[in-house]
């Protein structure tokens, strides 16, 4: 069955590059990125990871997680980050999950139940494991995005949906579209003119169903 939004997440045990994790464990009570690759020493996975490390302090500052998952094993990852740190000029302090049996992969519905790694196999068996996975503090599936091989993720685009997610958690708020930082908000319509007033102040009504307030600090 599909993995949809809103759903929980699958747990699992695994080991990574940096020993076991229970995942939901690991998520804890905060945000948390999952994002994966279809083997190891490829390059625009390098790339990817390169900029999952420069971008740490960003992370943080968000009170977010990220992990890795690959489906080769965590001998492999070890060997890896040292090409993934070479590229990025910076430690890649995130864990790197082992996935050779596929079981996060099928979990997540990366890979059809039937799938498996053939001798010599190459990135193209297990292209569609390169999704990534924004996942709430519930430890449910709040945003996912699935890129083929030949694009590079941008994650600047994972910053700015890991922002909006978090402005809305919850609250009867969404974003428009391109929205950034700071930008005004619609406010939902379960609220009606005078409920959204008092809980947002002055709303901008361009139709019946399009009002805009201000962000809410």
């Amino acid at each position: 069955m599909a993995l949809r939004i809103n759903d929980l997440v699958p747990d699992f045990s695994a080991d990574t590059d940096q020993g076991p994790i229970n995942f939901h464990d690991w998520i804890g009570s905060g945000w948390a990125i999952l994002f994966s690759h279809p083997k190891d020493f490829t390059p625009v996975c390098t790339t990817e990871f390169g900029v999952v490390a420069q971008l740490a302090d960003e992370w943080a500052k968000r009170g977010t997680k990220v992990v890795g998952v690959s489906v080769d094993g965590v001998a492999s990852h070890q060997k890896w980050k040292g090409d993934i740190e070479g590229v990025a000029g910076v430690k890649a302090g995130f864990p790197i999950i082992a996935d050779e049996g596929l079981a996060v992969s099928k979990a997540f519905d990366m890979l059809p139940a039937e799938a498996y790694l053939p001798d010599g196999r190459t990135p193209a068996d297990t292209a569609t494991v390169r999704s990534v996975f924004i996942i709430g503090p519930d430890k449910k599936l709040k945003l996912s995005m699935t890129y083929p091989m030949s694009v590079g993720r941008n994650f600047a685009e994972v910053l700015r949906a890991l922002d909006a997610l978090q402005l809305t958690f919850n609250v009867p708020l969404a974003t428009p579209a391109n929205w950034t930082v700071g930008e005004d908000v619609i406010v939902a319509l379960a609220l009606n003119d005078d409920q959204a007033r008092e809980k947002y102040g002055s709303i901008d009504i361009k139709l019946p169903y399009l009002r805009t307030a201000k962000a809410p600090k």
